[in-house]
Formats: structure tokens, C-alpha cells, sequence
């Protein structure tokens, strides 16, 4: 059978993996894209495992970026960032992924596509521009040589081993998806949910949109680990009907329906409740003293096995937004102090500026996180032909979110 062949990287950010590609190696039109990428995953697989791509089954691992120089004044580069959906012929581009903004900066340096500034310390400065939401990050790490630095001491959860650290500063956060930090208008607000009746959730939107609900109105303690989510159909349910209603609300989906059916990827479900003992995916116990604030996150209609850093970053911002649910189950403490979050992996802290002007008015000035990230492989991705001409890749794809 004949396959097309496409330069491409793969890499890991964070704890995500995803492929990477310059702008330049794709084709003009954007409609080409999708094809391409659910060829090179595996996409769709109806037995969820994606064994025919190199995806990994699960959210976190189907992943793209396509990266190119920027002409922005106030920025060096931009990528647009794709989430693959698993046993559908989706795409999605309607939010950020922020694991793997953290591969963006040493994927432009050593592609050439940038030279960055770099400091005293030998440290450089990438200024990057999402194209799904029009936020600025900017990405800082060291640099070996002329090449973004790759070992070093920094030990990220749920990552083996240690790697040389990049911090993310997301700058002016609110407003990503709706462009309004907080959406609804109020920290906290009752959602009608089909078949749950009125729900409190808090709506934030911080990098990503986030429904937020407290884990005892599901009937749930927030310490359950991933496997033990997904096991519960009836909990699965509920949660895509929370989800579904949020869209709703929110204006990104015409109907519940709809938004469950065709529309998997925002806004996310966060489950909070206050620090209590845990136990990770690895069996280490977690004491309630080590968190401030414990959540499981579902992306994709899976529990995430971490917590997908935009996730992660909105609830740092919620967490300081007073009278929302994540602030109500948060630990009490200095607000300029990072909040340690509590994860099936298990803490991870994130550092959130958020004030308060005008009486009601909440904004987020910026999220600062730290991640590593390793250029896995390089070459060449192969397609099948006949998946590219896969006329149900492209509508699928256009119902989930139009690329922007």
C-alpha cells in the first residue's frame, strides 16, 4: 500500500508525548491536516489502543503541535495545538495543551526556527504565541551548546528520572476559551445537569476552561484513583452530562447532546475536595499535610493518570477566586505560595498571581509551572494514502472545533 511521508518529531512534554511538525512540512491547506494526523496516531481505533499509529491510547498520549516563526511583534514563535481523539476520527483544536508547550521552546531552537535570547546564566528566553487561544507563554531553560539542554537535576511527577527544568510563565491566563475568566460572571453557580438536577460547579477559565465540581456531590470521596473512575459507567454518565451542560452553558455546543457527542474536549471536568490521605498510581501513600487541594481531572471522557497542566493551572487560579468551589475545598494560606495539588500521580505544585479589582471584577495575571521535556525521535511519520483522502476524517474533525 502506498504511504505518504512526513517529516516529523516525536516528542515528550511534560507528561504528555505528541508529534511534532514545522508548519513548512505540512500541506498549505489546512483542511489536509487532520488526515495526517489521525494516520500518524492511529486514529480512529474502536479498540481504543491505537496500535496502527504511534498514539498511546489515552488522552495524554495523542497529541500534536505544528510550530512555525512568528511575525508577532511580541513573540518568537506560534503553534497550534491538536487533540487527537482515540477511537474517532477527530481533531480538536479548541484549547492548549500545557505539557506540551513545555517541548515548544526546545523544538524551535533546535529546529532553527529561532534563535532566543539567553542570559547570564546561559538560560534562554522563547516567547511563544498559542494559536488556539491567543495566549503568550513564555519558555525558559537552559541551553547545551546551541541546543536546548536536555539532563539536568529537575524531577518531574510521573516522569522517570530527572531532566533539565523549563519554566512556563502563562501570561494574562483568563479568558482562553470564552474570553472571560470567569464565564458564568460569578465564582460559583448552579448548573442544570440532565438526570443530576442543579448542580453547584464553578466555571473558570484560565488557560483552559474548567467545570469544577466538589467530589461529595457525585458521591464521591476525590481520592479515587483513574481505573477505579473509569469502571463506573453510571460515574462516566454523569460526568459527560456535567460536561455536557458546562458546554452549553458556555455557548460552545448548541445542545447537551451534542456536546457529549461531538465535542469531547472542553471544557474540562475537575473533581476537587479538601487534602485527605491518598495513595498514588505507584502505591506511595500521600498525607494530607503534602496538598493543599486534591483533584482528579477527566479529559477526553478518560481520568487523567495526572492532571493535565492547563487543568492543573485553572485550578491554581480558582483556587484563589473566593466564594468558587476549588477555593471552598482548598487549604487555607498564602496566597503568593504555590498550591500543591493533589493527583493520582501525586503533588504538583503550581503558582498562580490573582487579584481582585473593582469590587467583583477577578484577574489572573499570570501561572508559572515548571516541567521537562526530551526530543524522543526524529524523521520521517508514514500515512496510508487511502487514509488521507478518509472523507470522514474532516467532518468529524470540523464538528469537534474549527482549527482556528
Amino acid at each position: 500500500m502506498a504511504q505518504q511521508r512526513v517529516d516529523a518529531v516525536f516528542m515528550r512534554g511534560g507528561t504528555s508525548r505528541g508529534i511534532f511538525f514545522q508548519r513548512a512540512w505540512l500541506p498549505a491547506a489546512r483542511e489536509d491536516w487532520d488526515p495526517i494526523f489521525l494516520g500518524a496516531l492511529g486514529s480512529p481505533d474502536p479498540y481504543g489502543r491505537q496500535l496502527d499509529g504511534l498514539g498511546g491510547g489515552v488522552s495524554s498520549l495523542s497529541k500534536v503541535v505544528v510550530v512555525e516563526p512568528s511575525s508577532r511583534a511580541d513573540a518568537d514563535v506560534e503553534y497550534t495545538f491538536g487533540q487527537v481523539a482515540v477511537r474517532e476520527a477527530a481533531v480538536a483544536y479548541r484549547t492548549n495543551c500545557g505539557n506540551l508547550t513545555s517541548a515548544v521552546g526546545p523544538f524551535a531552537v533546535d529546529e532553527g526556527l529561532v534563535t532566543p535570547s539567553v542570559d547570564s546564566n546561559g538560560e534562554a528566553a522563547v516567547r511563544l504565541h498559542n494559536v488556539n487561544t491567543g495566549k503568550r507563554i513564555v519558555a525558559r531553560f537552559p541551553l547545551d551548546g546551541a541546543s536546548a539542554a536536555v539532563e539536568g537535576e529537575f524531577e518531574l511527577l510521573g516522569v522517570g528520572g530527572s531532566g533539565a527544568p523549563i519554566r512556563l510563565e502563562f501570561q494574562d491566563p483568563g479568558g482562553a476559551v470564552t474570553g472571560e475568566l470567569l464565564p458564568g460572571g460569578a465564582p460559583a453557580e448552579l448548573l442544570a445537569v440532565p438526570g443530576l438536577g442543579d448542580l453547584r460547579v464553578s466555571i473558570v477559565d484560565a488557560t483552559t476552561a474548567v467545570v469544577a465540581v466538589q467530589a461529595a456531590d457525585l458521591g464521591l470521596s476525590g481520592s479515587e484513583l483513574p481505573d477505579a473512575i473509569e469502571a463506573d459507567a453510571g460515574l462516566l454518565a454523569r460526568l459527560e452530562a456535567v460536561r455536557g451542560a458546562a458546554a452549553l452553558r458556555l455557548g460552545l455546543s448548541p445542545s447537551v447532546e451534542e456536546a457529549i457527542a461531538c465535542s469531547p474536549q472542553s471544557p474540562l471536568i475537575a473533581i476537587v475536595s479538601a487534602p485527605q490521605p491518598a495513595t498514588t498510581l505507584a502505591g506511595e501513600a500521600v498525607a494530607p499535610e503534602a496538598v493543599d487541594l486534591t483533584a482528579r481531572v477527566m479529559s477526553m471522557g478518560q481520568a487523567h493518570r495526572a492532571l493535565p497542566l492547563t487543568a492543573a493551572m485553572c485550578l491554581a487560579v480558582a483556587a484563589r477566586i473566593e466564594g468558587s468551589v476549588v477555593h471552598e475545598q482548598a487549604r487555607p494560606g498564602d496566597a503568593a505560595a504555590d498550591l500543591r495539588l493533589g493527583n493520582p500521580s501525586g503533588v504538583l505544585p503550581v503558582a498562580a498571581s490573582v487579584r481582585r479589582e473593582g469590587g467583583d471584577r477577578w484577574i489572573a495575571d499570570d501561572v508559572v509551572v515548571y516541567r521537562t521535556a526530551r526530543r524522543l525521535m526524529e524523521g520521517r511519520v508514514l500515512v496510508p494514502v487511502s487514509r488521507l483522502a478518509a472523507p470522514e476524517a474532516t467532518t468529524t474533525a470540523a464538528a469537534t472545533g474549527a482549527a482556528p
